[in-house]
């Protein structure tokens, strides 16, 4: 397949503004669609929609080109995007070298400030990462009916092991699947460590390992056939299977923390605003939405209903755009109480980082979408957090101190309770007002006194109080206390 070149532009395309990378730099996060940019072999691309933006530096969209539909690149940083152009060629070319199916090249070279790179489109491709989503939401409970998605990515990255090759940013999103094969892509991430030979166990372990951390950790029983479907693609290679669950732990939790620094700084995923008075996070995707919030939750808080008041919080369901959230204030309540506070991370921003551990973890909770705290230079004054609304009951209310749970609630209760134990996780307040019962889950609230401990032994000593504050919410001998003894982790 060829790019076939222009005669010159129709006259819907006249209408289309031509642009420059100095323009799309400009632009940030929001480069106007659609858009036409000269490339320096006299043809122009006519951009129609965009894939990703890292503002200032990259954007990738659905263009045409020579009347053909195209995957374009541009890379636009005032500095390195020639580096970053050279690694994205190099890696297309490495993968298409060692037989690996990656969308081919159809061209690259330079703009007025930057560089392009030009591959086929893959229409209709389906996302590897959406395709593991929808098989996990259609088997809820049964990761296993789940892992034969995976089997094709396990064995691609086998084939990419046996012949050298190494992805640095391992992820089920760099790959595509379209009419039954399977694409990897993002060249520049690619790493010819040893092309056409068979890149050492050590090195293969370690790049395994960061595909397999980014699964649920119920996969980690199904270890042995994730193995069996990676040696499908390099079946001279063996692995200790220890050696490889330990690296596996120590990527999950590098990644856990690189995506708490993320909640607290400007990014793809989140919006932050900081200045000398106030200091916002909020789910980038969400921000416009919430932006009258964001800019007066006093207002929004005093106009919801009402579900608590006074003392240390005042929380309020509040009505945005016809979506139920709830907006929480952390009240200071005195001198003293504002003093006690002033230099320590707000109650809000504890819940916030908390609420966001345990939706990375796939713990659940009601998701938390913006955190406010106003500020007085390096100090720290009241502060809101602002979630998802969780309509369901509490389990004082929903569950009978007379009968065990139903067979859904105890499936929720254990699943939640296994999860918390193993990531050595310590609620604070486990009241049981502070469970709710919402969508077939068992969701956990209320996050400030929150911890995830590194000590064992602390981990011990906290979940006893958790365990104990748990089961005095149902009288002593009653059925659902005894269910819940036989089935909390005693430490």
């Amino acid at each position: 397949m060829s790019v076939r070149p222009l005669d010159g532009p129709t006259p819907r395309q006249m209408n289309v503004p031509l642009v420059t990378a100095a323009t799309l730099r400009q632009a940030g996060r929001h480069p106007v669609v659609p858009f036409r940019i000269a490339l320096d072999d006299g043809r122009v691309a006519t951009v129609k929609r965009l894939l990703r933006v890292l503002p200032g530096k990259r954007l990738v969209g659905e263009a045409e080109v020579g009347g053909q539909a195209v995957l374009a690149k541009f890379f636009i940083a005032r500095r390195g995007c020639a580096r970053h152009f050279e690694q994205e060629r190099e890696g297309i070319a490495a993968l298409a070298a060692q037989a690996i199916a990656t969308p081919r090249l159809l061209g690259a070279g330079t703009l007025d400030g930057g560089h392009y790179l030009l591959t086929e489109f893959l229409d209709n491709a389906e996302n590897l990462a959406d395709c593991w989503q929808a098989a996990l939401g259609a088997h809820p409970g049964d990761i296993g009916a789940a892992l034969g998605v995976l089997s094709p990515a396990l064995k691609t990255l086998g084939r990419m092991h046996a012949r050298g090759l190494a992805q640095s940013d391992l992820h089920l999103g760099n790959f595509l699947r379209q009419r039954g094969v399977l694409y990897a892509i993002d060249g520049d991430a690619i790493r010819a460590r040893r092309p056409g030979l068979s890149l050492g166990a050590g090195d293969a372990l370690r790049n395994l390992a960061i595909l397999l951390a980014q699964l649920p950790r119920d996969a980690d029983a199904r270890l042995p056939d994730l193995l069996a479907d990676y040696h499908a693609g390099n079946p001279d290679i063996s692995f200790d299977p220890a050696l490889l669950r330990r690296e596996v732990a120590r990527v999950r939790s590098w990644r856990l923390r690189d995506y708490l620094a993320k909640t607290l700084r400007d990014c793809s995923l989140f919006h932050v605003e900081q200045r000398r008075d106030r200091f916002v996070s909020v789910v980038r995707h969400e921000a416009e939405r919430l932006a009258r919030v964001l800019a007066d939750p006093d207002l929004f808080l005093a106009a919801g209903c009402l579900l608590k008041g006074g003392g240390s919080s005042t929380v309020a369901r509040i009505d945005v755009s016809g979506r139920k959230l709830v907006i929480k204030r952390y009240n200071i309540k005195d001198t003293a109480h504002a003093l006690s506070r002033f230099w320590r991370p707000s109650r809000a921003w504890h819940s916030w980082i908390e609420g966001h551990r345990l939706a990375f973890l796939g713990i659940a909770t009601p998701q938390p979408l913006a955190l406010i705290e106003r500020r007085f230079g390096p100090l720290r004054g009241r502060a809101w957090l602002v979630a998802e609304s969780c309509d369901g009951p509490h389990l004082l209310q929903h569950l009978d101190a007379g009968r065990e749970p139903p067979p859904a609630e105890a499936r929720a209760l254990r699943e939640l309770f296994a999860a918390l134990h193993r990531e050595r996780i310590s609620h604070g307040d486990l009241k049981a007002t502070n469970l709710l019962w919402n969508q077939g889950a068992v969701k956990l609230i209320d996050l400030d006194a929150m911890r995830q401990h590194a000590s064992i032994a602390a981990h011990a000593k906290a979940w006893r109080k958790d365990r104990a504050r748990l089961m005095r919410n149902w009288p002593e001998g009653c059925a659902l206390r005894g269910w819940l003894e036989a089935n909390v982790p005693p430490s």
